[in-house]
């Protein structure tokens, strides 16, 4: 049973990339028929992203009410609804309302399956999930090219994908049974899952979750039951590093892949289409370096893949400030950001409950998703006023200085979280 809902999961985990392209995709269509500038389309993905900050930091709450499974299963359908409201919108202003339940729907799904992963299943899980959400994310303008070279136009491509997320509510519904709800596992054994083998248990479990288990066990408590809030996470003793830790990642993370053909074109001479193209390289190094992340948390904990990520993503930005000749150096460099990418965003998710506790996991993700979403929503503009006003030429070097202050960050948790133990 457990290996069924773990299917779902990672069908979720697909659904919930397949729409995060969509709207860059479409826009060229959508705008001439919405009659608006082009730039309006930050307004459509700013509202998105606030509706995804709300729900994040209401995933606690939400998930101590009605579940995990309830509140996937509502969160998907929510999102097939919102996307569907997307394919019939009559202008912008219809456009941007509907994006609000769009962008709750998605930061719904998104903070509480994070945890429950984290919580009941092996970290080379979380990074193979992640991976799914990169397939989903590259099928998603595959199948709205697929509607407009049809002649269906921009609506039929955000109505298959309603359909696939009407689908896999359906599916979610069905295995309702199988989710664990958060106030029937207690504290103690809450970070123990079904699918792990005893040597599974010791490939996953880190020195920092031993220290977490040893503290649980003197316990011995039952969960709270109330949500702990945003005063209550900060409150928490390494909350404050984990979570401008996240900021950073998301925010090198986004820029990254925003910028990269702009600073192609204007910094290399490249062209704009071979620069477009090249620029897919990045999200194909952080797909590919999932999968090969799922295989390395076999013999690596959570930490040492931080570390290791850190290392390769601060290697590719060093590359790129190598002057080689061609282009060497910014497309080697960008594969190299990628891959260093990869193993950060779902080993800093899976590691939360061992430093944290199952109990307050939740919690603590929910915030960490919505300073992920912060950190997408404002640096990559922040980037834009330095190439505007400056030079795009600091591309690197603006990535540079937030990995500086991520591994800071990190080694900081570290120490505070040994030294509480």
């Amino acid at each position: 049973m457990t290996n069924l809902l773990l299917a779902v999961i990672y069908l979720a985990f697909i659904s919930l990339g397949l729409p995060d392209s969509l709207l860059g995709a479409a826009w060229p269509s959508m705008r001439p028929q919405m009659g608006v500038p082009l730039s309006w389309v930050g307004g459509i993905s700013m509202i998105i992203s606030g509706g995804t900050i709300v729900s994040a930091l209401l995933s606690d709450r939400m998930t101590l009410c009605f579940g995990t499974g309830k509140l996937t299963a509502a969160s998907v359908g929510l999102t097939a609804v919102a996307l569907f409201g997307f394919s019939v919108a009559p202008n912008y202003w219809v456009l941007a309302l509907i994006a609000i339940p769009y962008g709750l729907g998605a930061g719904g799904v998104d903070a509480a399956l994070n945890n429950y992963v984290a919580i009941h299943y092996a970290s080379r899980h979380m990074s193979w999930l992640h991976c799914m959400w990169g397939v989903g994310a590259s099928v998603g303008p595959y199948i709205m090219g697929f509607a407009l070279s049809n002649g269906q136009g921009w609506p039929w491509g955000y109505r298959y994908i309603s359909i696939i997320q009407i689908v896999l509510t359906a599916i979610i519904v069905f295995s309702l049974p199988l989710w664990k709800n958060r106030n029937d596992v207690p504290a103690a054994t809450s970070d123990q899952s079904e699918d792990k083998t005893p040597v599974d248990e010791v490939e996953a479990v880190s020195e920092v979750e031993a220290e977490t288990k040893a503290e649980s066990k003197a316990e011995a408590e039952p969960k709270p039951a109330k949500p702990l809030g945003v005063r209550g996470v900060l409150a928490i003793r390494g909350a404050k590093e984990i979570l401008v830790m996240f900021f950073c990642y998301c925010a090198i993370e986004t820029t990254s892949g925003l910028w990269a053909s702009s600073y192609m074109v204007g910094h290399d001479g490249i062209s704009k289409v071979t620069a477009a193209s090249l620029a897919s390289l990045f999200y194909l190094g952080i797909t590919a370096g999932r999968a090969l992340s799922g295989f390395m948390t076999m013999k690596f904990d959570d930490p040492t893949m931080i570390r290791i990520g850190q290392a390769v993503l601060g290697l590719g930005i060093i590359v790129m400030l190598i002057p080689l000749p061609g282009h060497v150096a910014t497309v080697a460099g960008l594969i190299m950001i990628g891959l260093g990418c990869a193993p950060i965003y779902p080993c800093v998710i899976h590691s939360t409950p061992a430093y944290f506790g199952a109990e307050r996991s939740q919690a603590i993700v929910g915030v960490q998703m919505a300073c992920a979403y912060a950190g997408s929503m404002i640096m990559p503009p922040v980037f834009g006023l330095i190439a505007q006003h400056i030079s795009i030429a600091l591309y690197p070097w603006y990535l540079l200085v937030l990995l500086v202050l991520m591994v800071v960050m990190h080694e900081l948790l570290r120490r505070k979280v040994s030294r509480q133990g």
